[in-house]
């Protein structure tokens, strides 16, 4: 009896001490500003996307990992007159850039988080765009009484296939994409 009770104890003691939730993300109060510059010029364009989906992971009170989908079909640019910004959305959607019918969604999946302290971190994930998944890095800062997270980053738009106006000299598109995100929970 007593070798059942001991048992009962260290099993629940391992539930208890790595305790997992899942935090889903608000979608409608969470978002994703996007911009890219010209290379040669001091303007560019800007416009946002909205999350599909997404969660954090929260082990033993602190968040451990995460996974988000992003909707590619809510990708609008919004830095011109309307009609400039509803060519240049249609445009983000074609195979020049996202591909939006074959790929309507990219995913973003933390795989390890490093804390600075207790509200900023370092993350790793993996960031899927047109198929192709390639390693990234962010900082990110948590506000716990807004039950909020916020990073800035910038991605080579190259490494997922995304080449249009690359390499022109002329009206080139910088290779970076800036991203500012806000995750509400």
């Amino acid at each position: 009896m007593k070798k059942y009770i001991l048992l009962f104890v260290v099993f629940t003691t391992f539930i208890t001490v790595n305790a997992q939730d899942m935090l889903p993300i608000n979608t409608s109060k969470s978002d994703i500003k996007w911009s890219c510059d010209y290379s040669f010029y001091f303007s560019g364009h800007y416009g946002f996307v909205k999350f599909k989906q997404g969660y954090f992971t929260k082990t033993n009170d602190k968040i451990t990992s995460g996974s988000f989908t992003i909707d590619l079909n809510t990708i609008q640019a919004t830095d011109m007159e309307a009609d400039g910004n509803k060519g240049l959305t249609n445009h983000l959607k074609d195979p020049d850039f996202f591909e939006v019918v074959k790929y309507p969604t990219a995913t973003l999946v933390i795989t390890a988080i490093s804390y600075h302290d207790a509200t900023s971190f370092e993350a790793k994930a993996d960031l899927t765009i047109k198929g192709i998944t390639q390693p990234i890095k962010f900082q990110a800062e948590l506000d716990f009484e807004k039950k909020t997270m916020k990073t800035k980053f910038k991605i080579d738009r190259t490494r997922w296939g995304i080449s249009y106006n690359s390499k022109l000299k002329d009206n080139a598109i910088s290779d970076a994409i800036g991203f500012d995100v806000t995750l509400s929970l």
